[in-house]
Protein backbone atom coordinates (compact mmCIF):
# COMPACT_ATOMS: atom_id res chain seq x y z
CA UNK A 1 0.00 0.00 0.00
CA UNK A 2 1.62 3.52 -1.19
CA UNK A 3 2.03 5.42 1.87
CA UNK A 4 0.15 9.11 1.42
CA UNK A 5 3.95 11.13 0.99
CA UNK A 6 4.71 8.71 -1.75
CA UNK A 7 1.04 9.20 -3.34
CA UNK A 8 2.01 13.34 -3.05
CA UNK A 9 5.20 12.58 -4.83
CA UNK A 10 3.65 10.44 -7.31
CA UNK A 11 1.05 13.67 -8.23
CA UNK A 12 3.73 16.22 -7.96
CA UNK A 13 5.89 14.10 -10.50
CA UNK A 14 3.34 14.21 -13.04
CA UNK A 15 2.38 18.16 -12.24
CA UNK A 16 6.08 18.61 -13.23
CA UNK A 17 6.08 16.92 -16.46
CA UNK A 18 5.37 20.20 -19.44
CA UNK A 19 4.31 17.75 -21.78
CA UNK A 20 1.22 16.63 -19.45
CA UNK A 21 -1.14 19.08 -20.65
CA UNK A 22 -0.36 19.16 -24.19
CA UNK A 23 -0.92 15.42 -24.17
CA UNK A 24 -4.80 15.71 -22.57
CA UNK A 25 -5.81 18.48 -25.35
CA UNK A 26 -4.71 16.18 -27.72
CA UNK A 27 -6.47 13.31 -26.70
CA UNK A 28 -9.55 15.26 -26.14
CA UNK A 29 -9.18 17.11 -29.78
CA UNK A 30 -8.52 13.73 -31.72
CA UNK A 31 -11.65 11.92 -30.18
CA UNK A 32 -14.04 14.71 -29.48
CA UNK A 33 -13.95 13.61 -25.72
CA UNK A 34 -15.03 16.38 -23.31
CA UNK A 35 -12.71 14.76 -20.08
CA UNK A 36 -9.37 13.37 -20.13
CA UNK A 37 -6.97 12.85 -17.20
CA UNK A 38 -3.50 11.28 -15.62
CA UNK A 39 -5.18 9.12 -13.01
CA UNK A 40 -2.84 7.35 -9.93
CA UNK A 41 -4.21 3.96 -8.90
CA UNK A 42 -3.16 1.77 -6.47
CA UNK A 43 -5.32 -1.47 -5.07
CA UNK A 44 -7.40 1.25 -2.85
CA UNK A 45 -7.11 5.14 -3.95
CA UNK A 46 -7.78 6.23 -7.57
CA UNK A 47 -6.04 10.06 -7.99
CA UNK A 48 -6.74 12.20 -9.96
CA UNK A 49 -2.96 13.85 -11.38
CA UNK A 50 -3.39 16.23 -14.19
CA UNK A 51 -6.95 16.95 -15.58
CA UNK A 52 -8.65 18.48 -18.33
CA UNK A 53 -12.40 18.93 -18.52
CA UNK A 54 -14.88 20.57 -20.88
CA UNK A 55 -17.86 19.17 -19.27
CA UNK A 56 -18.08 20.14 -16.31
CA UNK A 57 -16.97 16.54 -14.69
CA UNK A 58 -16.45 18.13 -11.54
CA UNK A 59 -12.78 15.96 -11.10
CA UNK A 60 -9.71 18.72 -10.22
CA UNK A 61 -5.89 17.70 -9.44
CA UNK A 62 -5.43 15.76 -6.48
CA UNK A 63 -9.54 14.74 -6.45
CA UNK A 64 -10.31 10.83 -6.04
CA UNK A 65 -12.66 8.32 -6.70
CA UNK A 66 -13.94 5.44 -4.98
CA UNK A 67 -11.33 2.79 -6.74
CA UNK A 68 -13.68 -0.02 -6.62
CA UNK A 69 -15.87 2.29 -8.81
CA UNK A 70 -13.84 2.75 -11.23
CA UNK A 71 -12.78 0.65 -14.60
CA UNK A 72 -9.43 1.56 -13.92
CA UNK A 73 -9.13 -1.29 -11.05
CA UNK A 74 -9.56 -3.54 -13.10
CA UNK A 75 -7.30 -2.13 -15.88
CA UNK A 76 -4.92 -1.96 -12.59
CA UNK A 77 -5.82 -5.94 -12.35
CA UNK A 78 -5.58 -7.12 -15.91
CA UNK A 79 -2.84 -4.42 -17.27
CA UNK A 80 -5.09 -4.50 -20.21
CA UNK A 81 -6.52 -0.83 -22.06
CA UNK A 82 -10.18 -0.89 -22.14
CA UNK A 83 -11.78 0.85 -25.55
CA UNK A 84 -15.61 1.37 -25.39
CA UNK A 85 -17.62 3.42 -28.49
CA UNK A 86 -20.79 3.34 -27.07
CA UNK A 87 -21.76 1.95 -23.47
CA UNK A 88 -25.26 1.29 -24.44
CA UNK A 89 -24.41 -0.82 -27.03
CA UNK A 90 -21.36 -2.45 -25.72
CA UNK A 91 -22.09 -6.03 -24.66
CA UNK A 92 -19.57 -6.45 -22.05
CA UNK A 93 -20.53 -2.84 -20.44
CA UNK A 94 -23.81 -1.85 -21.35
CA UNK A 95 -24.95 -3.31 -17.89
CA UNK A 96 -21.73 -2.21 -15.90
CA UNK A 97 -22.03 0.43 -12.73
CA UNK A 98 -19.42 2.07 -13.23
CA UNK A 99 -20.63 3.97 -16.77
CA UNK A 100 -24.19 4.56 -14.90
CA UNK A 101 -22.69 6.00 -12.17
CA UNK A 102 -20.49 8.19 -14.16
CA UNK A 103 -22.72 8.96 -16.85
CA UNK A 104 -20.53 8.65 -19.53
CA UNK A 105 -21.33 6.81 -23.28
CA UNK A 106 -18.00 6.72 -24.52
CA UNK A 107 -14.62 6.10 -22.32
CA UNK A 108 -10.68 5.19 -23.22
CA UNK A 109 -8.50 3.89 -20.52
CA UNK A 110 -4.80 2.63 -21.09
CA UNK A 111 -2.12 1.65 -18.53
CA UNK A 112 0.74 3.35 -17.36
CA UNK A 113 3.85 0.93 -16.66
CA UNK A 114 6.40 2.13 -15.75
CA UNK A 115 9.42 0.46 -17.31
CA UNK A 116 10.54 -1.79 -14.46
CA UNK A 117 7.26 -2.90 -14.54
CA UNK A 118 5.44 -1.05 -11.99
CA UNK A 119 1.90 -0.74 -12.23
CA UNK A 120 1.72 3.86 -12.21
CA UNK A 121 -2.41 4.35 -13.14
CA UNK A 122 -3.97 5.30 -16.35
CA UNK A 123 -4.33 7.76 -19.32
CA UNK A 124 -8.47 7.70 -19.63
CA UNK A 125 -10.63 9.72 -21.37
CA UNK A 126 -14.69 10.03 -20.82
CA UNK A 127 -17.61 11.39 -22.69
CA UNK A 128 -21.21 11.66 -22.04
CA UNK A 129 -21.75 10.86 -25.85
CA UNK A 130 -20.81 8.47 -27.90
CA UNK A 131 -17.18 8.60 -29.87
CA UNK A 132 -15.32 6.85 -32.00
CA UNK A 133 -12.27 5.61 -29.70
CA UNK A 134 -11.65 1.90 -30.61
CA UNK A 135 -10.09 2.29 -33.39
CA UNK A 136 -5.99 1.42 -34.12
CA UNK A 137 -5.03 5.35 -34.71
CA UNK A 138 -6.83 6.33 -31.61
CA UNK A 139 -5.53 3.45 -29.51
CA UNK A 140 -1.68 3.74 -30.69
CA UNK A 141 -1.93 7.13 -29.35
CA UNK A 142 -2.93 6.42 -26.24
CA UNK A 143 -0.42 3.84 -25.54
CA UNK A 144 2.27 6.11 -26.95
CA UNK A 145 1.36 8.66 -24.61
CA UNK A 146 1.53 6.39 -21.44
CA UNK A 147 4.46 5.15 -22.80
CA UNK A 148 5.53 8.97 -22.99
CA UNK A 149 4.43 9.34 -19.64
CA UNK A 150 5.90 6.16 -18.22
CA UNK A 151 9.62 7.50 -19.43
CA UNK A 152 9.17 11.03 -18.21
CA UNK A 153 8.26 9.61 -14.69
CA UNK A 154 10.87 6.87 -14.62
CA UNK A 155 13.75 9.67 -15.48
CA UNK A 156 12.23 12.20 -13.37
CA UNK A 157 12.71 8.87 -10.47
CA UNK A 158 16.41 8.79 -11.59
CA UNK A 159 16.87 12.20 -11.76
CA UNK A 160 15.63 12.19 -7.82
CA UNK A 161 17.66 9.45 -7.12
CA UNK A 162 20.88 10.85 -8.17
CA UNK A 163 20.13 13.99 -6.32
CA UNK A 164 19.31 12.43 -3.02
CA UNK A 165 22.97 9.99 -3.95
CA UNK A 166 24.81 13.45 -4.50
CA UNK A 167 23.61 14.91 -1.11
CA UNK A 168 24.36 11.58 0.68
CA UNK A 169 27.93 11.90 -0.96
CA UNK A 170 28.21 15.42 -0.39
CA UNK A 171 27.43 14.74 3.35
CA UNK A 172 29.52 11.72 3.36
CA UNK A 173 32.41 13.49 1.91
CA UNK A 174 31.99 16.51 4.95
CA UNK A 175 31.92 13.30 7.69
CA UNK A 176 35.08 11.94 5.88
CA UNK A 177 37.05 15.46 5.99
CA UNK A 178 35.88 16.04 9.77
CA UNK A 179 36.51 12.25 10.68
CA UNK A 180 40.43 12.52 8.47
CA UNK A 181 40.50 16.09 10.72
CA UNK A 182 40.14 14.53 13.71
CA UNK A 183 42.69 11.72 13.39
CA UNK A 184 45.08 13.94 12.01
CA UNK A 185 45.08 17.29 14.62
CA UNK A 186 42.59 16.81 17.27
CA UNK A 187 44.27 13.31 18.17
CA UNK A 188 47.71 13.77 17.55
CA UNK A 189 48.08 16.99 19.42
CA UNK A 190 47.39 15.97 22.32
CA UNK A 191 50.06 13.40 21.84
CA UNK A 192 52.81 15.81 20.40
CA UNK A 193 52.03 17.63 23.70
CA UNK A 194 52.57 14.69 26.29
CA UNK A 195 55.52 13.44 24.08
CA UNK A 196 57.19 17.46 24.62
CA UNK A 197 56.05 17.09 28.60
CA UNK A 198 57.75 13.39 28.67
CA UNK A 199 60.97 15.46 27.22
CA UNK A 200 60.73 17.82 29.72
CA UNK A 201 60.77 15.58 32.32
CA UNK A 202 63.54 13.74 32.00
CA UNK A 203 65.89 16.56 31.98
CA UNK A 204 64.64 16.65 35.72
CA UNK A 205 66.61 14.55 38.19
CA UNK A 206 64.61 11.54 38.39
CA UNK A 207 64.99 8.40 40.41
CA UNK A 208 65.10 5.08 38.94
CA UNK A 209 60.96 4.52 39.30
CA UNK A 210 60.25 7.86 37.74
CA UNK A 211 62.41 7.51 34.57
CA UNK A 212 61.17 4.15 33.99
CA UNK A 213 56.93 5.83 33.97
CA UNK A 214 58.12 8.16 31.74
CA UNK A 215 59.62 6.04 29.24
CA UNK A 216 56.60 3.44 30.00
CA UNK A 217 54.57 6.94 28.63
CA UNK A 218 57.29 7.52 25.78
CA UNK A 219 56.57 3.80 24.15
CA UNK A 220 52.69 3.98 24.77
CA UNK A 221 52.83 7.66 23.01
CA UNK A 222 54.53 6.02 20.06
CA UNK A 223 52.15 3.09 19.35
CA UNK A 224 49.27 5.30 19.66
CA UNK A 225 51.21 7.50 17.29
CA UNK A 226 51.51 4.32 14.92
CA UNK A 227 47.71 3.56 16.04
CA UNK A 228 46.35 7.18 14.57
CA UNK A 229 48.58 6.63 11.34
CA UNK A 230 47.34 3.30 10.34
CA UNK A 231 43.54 4.28 11.42
CA UNK A 232 44.46 7.59 9.38
CA UNK A 233 45.69 5.60 6.34
CA UNK A 234 42.99 3.30 6.48
CA UNK A 235 40.34 6.39 6.47
CA UNK A 236 42.17 8.01 3.59
CA UNK A 237 42.02 4.45 1.31
CA UNK A 238 38.46 3.62 2.34
CA UNK A 239 36.71 7.46 2.61
CA UNK A 240 39.21 9.57 1.11
CA UNK A 241 40.60 9.61 -2.42
CA UNK A 242 43.51 7.61 -1.58
CA UNK A 243 46.87 7.95 0.10
CA UNK A 244 48.31 10.87 -0.85
CA UNK A 245 52.55 10.41 -2.50
CA UNK A 246 55.04 12.58 -2.91
CA UNK A 247 57.04 10.53 -5.28
CA UNK A 248 60.78 11.25 -6.14
CA UNK A 249 63.14 9.40 -8.30
CA UNK A 250 66.18 11.28 -7.55
CA UNK A 251 67.12 10.16 -3.78
CA UNK A 252 68.37 6.73 -3.26
CA UNK A 253 65.60 4.26 -2.21
CA UNK A 254 68.55 1.74 -0.31
CA UNK A 255 69.25 3.74 2.82
CA UNK A 256 65.73 3.28 3.59
CA UNK A 257 64.99 0.04 3.09
CA UNK A 258 68.00 -0.71 5.09
CA UNK A 259 67.27 1.61 7.67
CA UNK A 260 63.32 -0.42 8.05
CA UNK A 261 65.39 -3.10 8.41
CA UNK A 262 67.90 -2.07 11.03
CA UNK A 263 64.89 -1.10 13.29
CA UNK A 264 63.22 -4.44 13.11
CA UNK A 265 66.47 -6.27 13.38
CA UNK A 266 66.95 -4.25 16.52
CA UNK A 267 63.86 -4.75 17.81
CA UNK A 268 63.97 -8.31 17.57
CA UNK A 269 67.26 -9.39 18.12
CA UNK A 270 66.43 -12.90 18.30
CA UNK A 271 65.38 -12.98 13.94
CA UNK A 272 67.69 -13.51 11.09
CA UNK A 273 67.14 -10.89 8.40
CA UNK A 274 69.14 -12.15 5.32
CA UNK A 275 68.80 -8.67 2.32
CA UNK A 276 69.54 -8.85 -1.22
CA UNK A 277 69.32 -5.70 -2.91
CA UNK A 278 69.96 -5.31 -6.43
CA UNK A 279 68.60 -1.40 -6.85
CA UNK A 280 70.08 -0.61 -10.55
CA UNK A 281 67.34 1.86 -12.10
CA UNK A 282 66.32 4.29 -10.15
CA UNK A 283 62.74 4.26 -8.68
CA UNK A 284 60.06 7.26 -8.68
CA UNK A 285 58.46 6.63 -5.85
CA UNK A 286 57.59 8.10 -2.17
CA UNK A 287 60.27 6.61 -0.40
CA UNK A 288 58.66 6.75 3.21
CA UNK A 289 55.47 5.18 2.10
CA UNK A 290 57.89 2.28 0.63
CA UNK A 291 59.81 1.91 3.69
CA UNK A 292 56.13 1.90 5.23
CA UNK A 293 55.26 -1.01 3.18
CA UNK A 294 58.73 -3.08 3.59
CA UNK A 295 58.62 -1.87 7.49
CA UNK A 296 54.49 -3.99 7.36
CA UNK A 297 55.22 -6.92 5.22
CA UNK A 298 58.64 -7.75 7.35
CA UNK A 299 56.66 -7.05 11.08
CA UNK A 300 54.23 -9.26 9.77
CA UNK A 301 57.18 -12.25 8.73
CA UNK A 302 58.50 -11.96 12.11
CA UNK A 303 55.01 -12.10 13.88
CA UNK A 304 53.73 -15.26 11.63
CA UNK A 305 57.08 -16.91 10.21
CA UNK A 306 58.88 -19.47 11.82
CA UNK A 307 61.29 -18.51 14.56
CA UNK A 308 63.90 -21.35 13.01
CA UNK A 309 64.43 -19.62 9.68
CA UNK A 310 65.64 -16.58 8.71
CA UNK A 311 63.36 -13.41 7.26
CA UNK A 312 64.52 -12.56 3.53
CA UNK A 313 63.93 -9.69 2.07
CA UNK A 314 64.77 -8.85 -1.53
CA UNK A 315 64.53 -5.95 -3.73
CA UNK A 316 65.33 -5.13 -7.47
CA UNK A 317 64.80 -2.71 -9.82
CA UNK A 318 65.54 -3.62 -14.18
CA UNK A 319 64.02 -3.36 -17.08
CA UNK A 320 61.45 -1.29 -15.55
CA UNK A 321 59.80 -3.28 -12.79
CA UNK A 322 60.84 -2.69 -9.27
CA UNK A 323 60.41 -5.57 -7.48
CA UNK A 324 60.34 -5.98 -3.47
CA UNK A 325 60.11 -8.92 -1.45
CA UNK A 326 59.47 -10.55 2.02
CA UNK A 327 59.58 -14.16 2.40
CA UNK A 328 59.73 -16.32 5.72
CA UNK A 329 59.14 -20.34 6.52
CA UNK A 330 56.11 -21.70 8.30
CA UNK A 331 52.92 -23.12 8.11
CA UNK A 332 51.44 -22.20 4.68
CA UNK A 333 48.81 -20.19 4.23
CA UNK A 334 45.38 -21.35 3.26
CA UNK A 335 43.48 -20.17 -0.01
CA UNK A 336 40.73 -18.86 1.88
CA UNK A 337 42.83 -17.15 4.22
CA UNK A 338 44.74 -15.53 1.24
CA UNK A 339 41.41 -14.18 0.14
CA UNK A 340 40.99 -11.82 3.10
CA UNK A 341 44.70 -11.37 3.82
CA UNK A 342 44.45 -7.40 2.54
CA UNK A 343 41.06 -6.62 4.15
CA UNK A 344 41.25 -4.37 6.56
CA UNK A 345 41.15 -5.14 10.50
CA UNK A 346 41.63 -8.96 9.54
CA UNK A 347 44.06 -10.95 11.16
CA UNK A 348 45.33 -14.82 10.71
CA UNK A 349 44.75 -15.44 14.47
CA UNK A 350 44.12 -13.75 17.64
CA UNK A 351 46.53 -13.95 20.40
CA UNK A 352 45.91 -12.28 23.75
CA UNK A 353 49.06 -9.90 23.51
CA UNK A 354 48.49 -9.13 19.64
CA UNK A 355 49.27 -5.64 19.29
CA UNK A 356 48.23 -3.54 16.49
CA UNK A 357 44.28 -3.11 14.50
CA UNK A 358 44.79 -5.72 11.45
CA UNK A 359 45.42 -2.82 9.05
CA UNK A 360 48.92 -3.85 8.53
CA UNK A 361 49.01 -5.64 5.32
CA UNK A 362 45.57 -3.81 4.00
CA UNK A 363 47.74 -0.53 4.25
CA UNK A 364 50.99 -2.17 2.08
CA UNK A 365 48.11 -3.05 -0.34
CA UNK A 366 46.88 0.64 -0.82
CA UNK A 367 50.47 1.80 -0.78
CA UNK A 368 51.51 -0.57 -3.78
CA UNK A 369 48.19 0.68 -5.88
CA UNK A 370 48.78 4.16 -5.35
CA UNK A 371 52.15 3.43 -6.38
CA UNK A 372 49.95 2.04 -9.67
CA UNK A 373 51.56 -1.67 -8.54
CA UNK A 374 50.51 -4.79 -7.49
CA UNK A 375 51.12 -6.44 -4.54
CA UNK A 376 50.50 -10.71 -4.30
CA UNK A 377 51.40 -13.71 -2.10
CA UNK A 378 52.38 -17.25 -2.44
CA UNK A 379 52.38 -19.60 0.19
CA UNK A 380 53.66 -23.22 0.44
CA UNK A 381 54.99 -25.73 2.88
CA UNK A 382 58.63 -24.32 1.89
CA UNK A 383 57.73 -20.34 2.37
CA UNK A 384 55.47 -17.86 2.31
CA UNK A 385 56.41 -14.95 -0.24
CA UNK A 386 54.54 -11.19 -0.20
CA UNK A 387 55.38 -9.83 -3.65
CA UNK A 388 54.92 -5.64 -4.69
CA UNK A 389 56.05 -4.92 -8.00
CA UNK A 390 55.41 -1.50 -9.82
CA UNK A 391 57.09 0.39 -12.66
CA UNK A 392 60.28 2.28 -12.06
CA UNK A 393 58.52 5.43 -13.27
Amino acid sequence: MASKDDLNADIAAIVQIDAIPTILDVACRTTGMGFAAVARVTEDRWIACSVRDDIQFGLQPGGELKVETTICHEIRESRQPVVIDHVAEDPAFCLHATPAMYGFQSYISMPIVLPNGTFFGTLCAIDPRPARVNRPETIGMFKLFADLIAFHLDAHQRVAASEAILLNERESAELREQFIAVLGHDLRNPLASIEAGARMLLREPLNGKAKSIINLIQNSVDRMAELIGDVLDLARGRLGGGLLLERNADEPLKPVLEQVIAELCAARPDRVIETDFALADAVSCDRIRIGQLLSNLLANALTHGSPDGPVRVRASSSEGIFELSVANRGDPISTATIEKLFHPFFRTSARPNQQGLGLGLYIASEIARAHGGTLDVTSSSDETRFTFRMPVS
